[in-house]
Formats: structure tokens, C-alpha cells, sequence
């Protein structure tokens, strides 16, 4: 018999459905078992950053379990997933095993013949058969890769947190190599829109025809534009922006111009245009779609995706390539035609060019499995929910839109031209072919039926005029999906640590979330103004990057491990040493306009691990805290009238309540009505 180890036990029932009647026992680590400890550093400076690592807490009886089954098969087989960290979890259990020599940083695999690796990218019989059939051992490059991750991770967290404490006084604080950078973005993002002047402008809208059936847009004078472009270079992008010239002082005029002018359709040109669908779901498209659609954190899609790719129904969910694999084309092919007709199957299969310079070719996108299993078969049970079947569906549907036709649009642009030389333009569309839409967007030829109801040379009616008066906008704070997406582009991280670096800040009572965007706190400002001015380089894009890249060339085998590390410690230590001399304390704290009720002092806001609370200016004098209540203008409770509040579950979620409570316990996820609070009954 053969033992193959797998990290969780849905993993394992998958195999063991897939295996059954074999000579396979199928073991699950319940994730990883050696690591490094909590309470202290474990890294040695003096002895090449040993890492001193050591069986995590609760996991000894496992261990104790796994040496018995491998003294008892033949052959151990390592089926862990085919990332850095499956790679892993792979290593740490072969070394326990007595399968693999640590003689840092060198590792040597003990026993060729009993130990196997198998690499497979979805956990289907067949992917897991042919795995099987071509087993390889343990990929050290990748192994020594996550080492190299965790070990400057460990220094930047062990050396950088003990700092916070002292500058700030709060022991629960911790700073991180990407963490801070994540932050960072955020923090210089509140600053720009802080320094953002709004700008009024006004947008006139003429209906015309006798039916005012045609709504077109004022876009010239004299065929000079009205609307003009900025743009606005900021700390990690560029923001653009649009306004017309057409302000409070002028619009009067223009308005009385328009009501006295004779106009015709001057131009109305048809253009068809291909278009083509997105590429195949990454790790980072998949989050940032999951948010955009159904409002899912990075977490919930992370948590979500590993499920359905346990139970076998998607193919490996950390992932930054678009290939698809030769055999899923072929299928696809045979369900296009099958399903919506040869007139939506391409001949030859689509390609997609990845932009990210990290990508790892050698994987595929995230795909079903099974074609046969569509999203509306999928049974709900305890482990699959309707959250589940919502990314399923995403899934299935964006896989399958790749391989279709490309969507045919008509582009219909209308001028309608005043004799005073004010020109509108209309623009409309519709769906000559709908190709890949049918099954990404099937709504989208119901809206886009636009024809024109004048032909070019016919003299039209203005019914009406519209104006709009609007505010240029600031740069838009992060929410799950752009901060993502900005973390891709500058190669800061990787994928599969979007999610728990996104949680962290939160958690840390870093940064809030306001209407799904991100805020940050003071407290979040002030950390990452302290840690950027002290260590400019580390928390640096530019550098952050830069050492991403170093890790995969560490995993591809082309750079070597203790340079990166040394490379790295060096200056940091230095600069540490030097920050670790200044004793300048940074109080943290929030103006409120309220009293203490004991001594008549301001209150702040002041911050804890639990998150915010009021105290006395006045402390350690007057040691008077209560609760920080996030009171919702204008909403009261519909029980007594109390003022709503915003609070927080455990896990971050948010949902509102009566500032009385416990003394009244409504509650609700939504925000309570009336707005005006219920008058007193008589």
C-alpha cells in the first residue's frame, strides 16, 4: 500500500472517492505542521538565517500518526498543492518523516524510492491518475522560495513591531514587508483626495424630435470642445479626470442661444466593431470579479475557491497564468457548439497575453473541471452554499466565454449642429452578433437596441433642455477589487496574499471600511508615515517589487538564497539601529467634539487591539474610557428612537444597532428607518 498526503480532510474524501477499491490510504495534515515559532524571532543572523523551526502547536499527535502509517507503506506519496506553500508543507513533513537531511541551506532528499512527489492542477481521476503514473520528487527551488518569504517576513515583523511598541506605546501593533506597502497606498490615496480641489462645472442635454424621443449631449461651440481632460500624477498611478468649460457665469447665456436655434443632422456615421471577451479567471481577477459582482472580500473568494477546487469541480485557484489546457479546449469546443450552435465556436482555439512579468506559464487559469457539472446542478449542501454556486458560476461562464465567437456591435454616432454653431452628439449601439455575450452578458442586447429616428440632412426639433451641475471628483479610495488590482500591476506580493494582508490592516484597526472603499485610521496614517520616513527603501513599490522578482528567480532556481536574504538584512539592520535611538514618542489620538463627564476635560479617540474607544485627554489624572460609538446621521431606532450605530461582528462584518443597547437589542444588516425619529406616543 501506498500512503499519499494531502492538507485537509475534503481533500482527502475526494480521493479517497476517486481512489476507492485502490492500494492508496489517503492522510490529511489539516495544513502545516512545522513552522516557525511565535514568541521569538527564530531566525540566526550568525549561521546563514538558520530558521529555527518546530512542530506547531496541537500538531504532535499528528506527526506521531504519520511516522506510524510510513513506517507501515511502502512508498509516500505528496500531494500537496502545487504552489509555494504546498511545496511546503510537502518539505516540512518529509523532513519530520526522516525522508530528507537539513543541513542548512542545503537539503538532500534521503530515500528517492520511497518518497514521491505528485503535481496535478485540478483533482479529477483522470489529472490524478496521470500524476500517479509520472511521480516526481520535491521541487527545493520552490521550497527554498517560501523559506525565503517567511524568513524576511519574520525579520521585518520581528525587528519592525517591538519599534512600533515603544514609538507608540501599544504592544499589539506589527508592521510587515507587504502589509505596510498595502497600507501605504491606501494612506497616500486619503492624502491626494485631501489635497483635491473640486471644481463646479455644468453638462447640457438637448431632447429632440417632436416626440423628444432623442436625448444628445452639447460637445462644441464653433467646433471647439467644451470638454477638456486632466490628469494628475499620484503616488502609485495616474488619475484622469473630465470637465467642461461651461460654468455658472456662462450657462445662461448658452442656454438662451440653444432655445433660439435651428438644427439639423449634420453627420450620422455606422461603424460595426469586434468585441472580445475577457481572458480566463487568474487568482487577482477571480477576487477582484467575486467583489465587483457579489460584494465577496478576497478572503471569502479565497475560502470559497479552495472548497470547490477540493471537491474537484475547479481546476487550482492560485494562479497568474491565462492557459488553459489542450484537453479543456477541446471540450469547450464540443459544449459551445452543442449548447449555443457552430456559429459561436471559433475555429481555433483563443490565446490570452498575460502583462504580468511574474506569471508562471507553466499553470493554468482557473477553469471547471467538469463541463457536465454546470452551475445550476450544483447541489446545495452544509459544505456548498448559494456563495458557492455564485463563484461557480463565474467561473464556468467567464472559461467557457473565452473560447466563444467575439460580439459584433453597431456603433451609431449622431451630430446635430445649431445654426449658431453648437453641436450635439448622440451615441447608441446594438448588437448586430452577440457571440461570447450570450452566456457573459445576456442582458446586454436587450439594453442595446439604440437606433437613430433621423437620417443624415433632417432638420429636428429641440423639445427640451437639461443641465447638470456636477463637481470634479478626487481620485476614488481603494476598495477589495482596485486595491488588488494595483498590487498586480506594481508586483507588490503575490496573488494568494491579497486576501490575509487585506484582512491583517483590518483587523489591526488599520484601516476602515466606508461604503466598501477603504479608509484609513489615524492610527493606520501615522504608522505608515513613521515607517516610510524611517525606512524609505523597504517600503518603497519600486523595491517591494523588486524583491518579488528576486523570490521567483530563488523558485526558477536562478539566484541564490543567503545572498537575498544578506542583500537585504544588511541595510535594514543598520537603518533599524539607528531608528531604535530616537526616543521621540508618537501619541496617537482623535479630536472629538465631546466632554468627559468626570472632569470636564476633552475626549479623543484613542485606539486599542479591540479597536477605537473614547478616553479623557486629561489621563492618567482622569482614567474615564467608554465605548466609540460610530453614530449614522439622521437614522433612529424604529423601538425607541435611540440613535443608530454602526458596530462590527467579530469578523468584521458590519450591521447596525441601537446606541441603547442591551437596553434595546434591534439590530439590523441594513440601515434602519424611519430617518426622523417616531414622535412620543400621547
Amino acid at each position: 500500500m501506498s500512503l499519499i498526503i494531502v492538507e485537509s480532510p475534503t481533500k482527502a474524501r475526494t480521493f479517497n472517492a476517486i481512489l476507492k477499491d485502490k492500494d492508496y490510504y489517503v492522510f490529511a495534515t489539516m495544513g502545516h505542521i512545522r513552522d516557525l515559532p511565535s514568541n521569538k524571532l527564530s531566525v540566526d543572523y550568525k549561521k546563514d538565517f538558520l530558521p529555527n523551526y518546530s512542530i506547531i502547536k496541537n500538531k504532535e499527535a499528528v506527526v506521531e500518526e504519520l511516522k506510524q502509517l510510513a513506517s507501515k507503506n511502502k512508498e509516500i506519496i505528496f500531494a500537496t498543492d502545487p504552489d509555494r506553500e504546498g511545496e511546503s508543507i510537502s518539505y516540512h513533513v518529509a523532513y519530520l518523516l526522516g525522508l530528507i537531511e537539513e543541513k542548512w541551506p542545503q537539503i538532500k532528499i534521503k530515500n528517492n524510492l520511497k518518497l514521491k512527489r505528485i503535481v496535478f492542477h485540478e483533482i479529477t481521476e483522470e489529472a490524478l491518475m496521470e500524476a500517479l503514473r509520472k511521480p516526481d520528487t520535491i521541487r527545493m527551488d520552490l521550497v527554498k522560495a517560501q523559506q525565503a518569504r517567511r524568513i524576511l517576513d519574520r525579520i521585518v515583523g520581528y525587528e519592525l513591531s517591538p519599534l512600533l511598541w515603544k514609538k507608540m506605546g501599544k504592544y499589539w501593533l506589527s508592521a510587515g514587508r507587504v502589509q505596510t506597502v498595502a497600507l501605504r497606498l491606501m494612506v497616500e490615496r486619503e492624502k491626494e483626495i485631501a489635497a483635491f480641489k473640486s471644481e463646479e462645472y455644468y453638462q447640457i442635454f438637448g431632447l429632440f424630435g417632436k416626440s423628444s424621443e432623442l436625448k444628445a449631449k452639447l460637445v462644441k461651440k464653433d467646433n471647439v470642445p467644451y470638454e477638456q481632460k486632466f490628469s494628475l500624477d499620484l503616488f502609485a498611478s495616474t488619475y484622469t479626470y473630465t470637465k467642461t468649460t461651461i460654468s455658472k457665469i456662462s450657462i445662461a447665456k448658452i442656454m438662451s442661444d440653444l432655445k433660439g436655434e435651428t438644427y439639423t443632422v449634420s453627420d450620422l456615421t455606422e461603424t460595426v466593431q469586434n468585441r472580445f471577451p475577457p481572458p480566463p479567471f487568474t487568482t487577482s481577477l477571480l477576487q477582484q470579479e467575486g467583489f465587483q459582482k457579489h460584494g465577496f472580500s478576497s478572503k471569502m473568494t479565497m475560502r470559497l475557491a479552495q472548497d470547490l477546487y477540493e471537491r474537484g469541480l475547479i481546476s487550482y485557484h492560485r494562479t497568474d497564468s491565462f492557459n488553459l489546457s489542450a484537453q479543456f479546449l477541446t471540450k469547450v469546443k464540443s459544449y459551445i457548439e452543442k449548447n449555443y450552435g457552430p456559429d459561436y465556436s471559433l475555429s481555433e482555439p483563443r490565446g490570452f497575453k498575460t502583462k504580468s512579468k511574474m506569471a508562471q506559464e507553466a499553470h493554468e487559469a482557473i477553469r471547471p473541471t467538469k463541463l457536465d457539472e454546470e452551475p445550476h446542478d450544483l447541489e446545495l449542501d452544509k459544505k456548498i452554499t448559494s456563495n458557492h454556486k455564485k463563484l461557480y458560476k463565474l467561473i464556468f461562464e467567464r472559461a467557457i466565454a473565452t473560447q466563444m465567437k467575439e460580439a459584433k456591435i453597431r456603433l451609431i454616432k449622431l451630430i446635430i449642429l445649431g445654426s449658431k454653431g453648437y453641436e450635439f452628439q448622440a451615441d447608441m449601439q446594438n448588437v448586430v452578433f452577440d457571440g461570447f455575450l450570450r452566456i457573459a452578458n445576456p442582458e446586454f442586447s436587450a439594453k442595446n437596441k439604440g437606433q437613430s429616428p433621423f437620417k443624415k440632412g433632417d432638420v429636428v426639433e429641440l423639445g427640451n433642455l437639461e443641465q447638470i451641475e456636477s463637481l470634479t471628483k478626487a481620485p476614488p479610495r481603494y476598495n477589495e477589487a482596485s486595491l488588488i488590482k494595483i498590487l498586480e500591476e506594481k508586483g507588490i506580493g503575490r496573488p494568494s496574499t491579497y486576501a490575509p494582508i487585506i484582512s491583517l490592516i483590518q483587523e489591526k484597526n488599520y484601516v476602515e471600511k466606508e461604503n466598501k472603499y477603504f479608509k484609513p485610521t489615524t492610527l493606520g496614517q501615522v504608522i505608515s508615515d513613521y515607517l516610510s520616513g524611517a525606512f524609505p527603501d523597504i517600503f518603497d513599490l519600486n523595491f517591494t517589487a523588486g524583491m518579488e522578482e528576486k523570490l521567483d528567480a530563488l523558485a526558477e532556481g536562478k539566484a541564490d538564497l543567503i545572498k537575498i536574504l544578506s542583500d537585504f538584512n544588511v541595510p535594514f539592520q543598520k537603518e533599524l539601529e539607528t531608528r531604535k535611538e530616537d526616543k521621540k514618542f508618537i501619541d496617537v489620538e482623535e479630536k472629538v467634539d465631546e466632554k468627559c463627564p468626570k472632569c470636564g476635560s476633552s475626549l479623543v479617540v484613542r485606539f486599542s487591539k479591540f479597536g477605537k474607544f473614547l478616553a479623557c485627554s486629561n489621563y492618567p489624572t482622569c482614567k474615564f474610557t467608554k465605548s466609540f460609538l460610530h453614530i449614522v446621521p439622521d437614522k433612529f431606532c424604529p423601538k425607541d428612537n435611540g440613535r443608530i450605530v454602526m458596530r462590527f461582528t467579530k469578523s468584521k462584518r458590519k450591521f447596525f444597532g441601537c446606541e441603547n443597547y442591551p437596553k434595546c437589542d434591534y439590530s439590523s444588516w441594513k440601515l434602519a428607518e424611519p430617518v426622523k425619529p417616531v414622535p412620543p406616543k400621547a
